[in-house]
């Protein structure tokens, strides 16, 4: 259990710009992990075992990607009872991101703006970091899981995007227990493009390819996630749900942040452009959640993602459908103490599952 409750850090970190918080906290949290430190944020972990695409993951509540882009702290996410840590979005060459300021609290709505842009050091500096972390060692108990987020370096033609998952995915696949496919960020130009139908039934049909070639060589099959919008209309899920089938990908991850405005009119940085995340996220992504069971029936793996701020939204997940959920916005407003909340809340919930 945390010995520093998180409401008494939240009012400083708040004080302070959003991107220098979040650069802060993840410099405390590496250099805090696999010292006694972590006891100061640790949770036990809820055990709520659940197999999908072929791994066992301790409990239903993951880290989202974005938060660790650098894979700086596998260990120290790991301690706050996440059953499953996503890193990344990683690109295979580094990059700055887009210009600061970046990143907008909209506390009145328990929101986040950003539009920071794949900042990250890049493939060999992020495989580094995955290599350094310890949590594979325990000798307890089911290991957490590591999911390893790639993308497109923003300097790479749209044309030419598939070079860069194909290099993302050799450099990654023998660390990740699954890879995600991030196609639905807002904040690199054109992305979002490749959710349509041509453009990512060719994608997917590489990734498919390499990944057959990859097992070979390194004899294991890692699954593949793709990571989609909330911004999506329901012929646009159905098109995406048959091609994820069509090229055997193992799972979905729903949703990114949202364009939309609505739900934040007349707020301050409520016109900031990029990604909105937090609870005006929530009906959103549950309604793909929804539509997406629809369209790909019982035991596709869906991992639900986008507004979790309460037990309560993470078990609306689950009964929107998703097997497994995934937090981030959430974190930063109601701090550790949340992931042991809501994997507790699911597990509670456990009969009522659909």
């Amino acid at each position: 259990m945390s010995l520093i409750p998180y409401a008494l850090a939240r009012p400083f970190l708040f004080s302070l710009d959003p991107e220098t918080a979040h650069d802060l906290t993840i410099t405390l949290l590496a250099k805090a992990q696999g010292t006694p430190l972590t006891w100061a944020y640790c949770n036990g972990r809820v055990d709520d075992p659940v197999t999908l695409a072929g791994l066992k993951f301790p409990n239903r509540v993951g880290l989202a990607a974005g938060l660790d882009k650098n894979a700086r702290c596998i260990d120290g996410l790991g301690a706050m009872g996440f059953g499953f840590v996503e890193v990344g979005t990683v690109t295979p060459l580094g990059q700055p991101g887009n210009p600061k300021p970046r990143m907008f609290r909209l506390p009145q709505a328990n929101a986040l703006i950003n539009r920071l842009g794949f900042n990250n050091d890049g493939l060999d500096a992020f495989v580094a970091n995955v290599q350094r972390a310890t949590f594979r060692k325990q000798t307890q108990g089911t290991p957490m899981l590591l999911g390893l987020n790639i993308g497109k370096n923003a300097a790479t033609p749209i044309e030419r995007a598939t070079d860069d998952y194909l290099l993302g995915l050799n450099g990654v696949y023998p660390h990740a227990d699954y890879v995600t496919i991030n196609i639905s960020s807002p904040n690199t130009k054109n992305l979002r493009a490749l959710q349509s139908d041509e453009a990512l039934d060719s994608l997917l049909a590489a990734i498919a390819q390499r990944r057959e070639e990859l097992s070979q060589q390194q004899g294991k099959r890692v699954p593949i996630f793709v990571k989609i919008a909330p911004d999506l209309d329901e012929a646009q899920i159905d098109v995406i749900a048959a091609t994820l089938t069509r090229h055997g990908m193992d799972g979905v991850i729903a949703t990114n942040t949202t364009l939309n405005r609505e739900a934040v009119q007349g707020l301050q940085h409520a016109d900031e452009a990029g990604g909105l995340s937090g609870a005006p996220v929530l009906e959103s992504s549950n309604r793909v959640i929804r539509q997406l069971r629809t369209a790909l029936g019982k035991g596709y793996p869906i991992i639900g993602v986008g507004g979790i701020m309460s037990a309560q939204d993470a078990v609306s997940k689950i009964e929107a459908g998703a097997d497994v959920v995934q937090i981030y916005t959430g974190l930063i407003y109601q701090g550790p103490e949340l992931v042991r909340q809501a994997a507790q809340a699911i597990k509670n919930n456990a009969g009522q599952r659909p």
